[in-house]
């Protein structure tokens, strides 16, 4: 990947641009960052998620967090892809791994239906009540028109064409 890895996509810098509504722990618990985290801190937290101290995390750029501190990510899986085309991932405080969307297209569509990170990855048995997002809806119209499909597709694609991340992350923890 090239340097281009480590610039927020515009589409995602939109979307996130408002605070997600957390209602009282019926809504949405996720706050992006303004920008990914560095590769030292990306590092740090790799080393510390997995009890690893032989990698580094370099395949993934960490662009936001649930209120428990699990973080999402883009998995940088896809050989010469464009960082918008890798998949979103979230790897959560307390071991919870799973993908979110299979590109920054389906996320978008994902954040619009009333779902986060952590509500994709505990979906179906999520305790959310998701509400279609009038703005999020919007954006995502306006970047991934052609990609338009309701949470549960996205969700159910994302884990169809990654079936192996769980095994893969594991792999790395000690």
């Amino acid at each position: 990947m090239a340097e281009s890895d480590r610039v927020m996509p515009a589409s995602l810098v939109e979307a996130h641009r408002e605070p997600f509504d957390h209602r009282d722990g019926s809504g949405v618990d996720f706050e992006p960052y303004q920008e990914f985290l560095s590769e030292a801190e990306t590092a740090d937290w790799w080393h510390s998620w997995t009890g690893n101290p032989a990698v580094h995390g370099a395949e993934f750029r960490v662009f936001g967090q649930d209120g428990t501190g699990g973080l999402a990510a883009f998995w940088l899986v896809r050989e010469g892809g464009l960082l918008g085309e890798q998949p979103v991932v979230f790897l959560g405080s307390e071991g919870e791994v799973g993908v979110v969307a299979g590109a920054a297209d389906g996320y978008l569509w994902l954040l619009a239906d009333g779902f986060g990170p952590l509500e994709a990855i505990s979906y179906p048995q999520h305790e959310h009540e998701p509400r279609v997002d009038a703005r999020l809806t919007e954006i995502a119209e306006r970047w991934a028109p052609s990609a338009r499909q309701p949470a549960s597709e996205v969700i159910t694609a994302a884990r169809a064409e990654f079936p192996n991340f769980e095994e893969t992350v594991r792999s790395q923890c000690r």
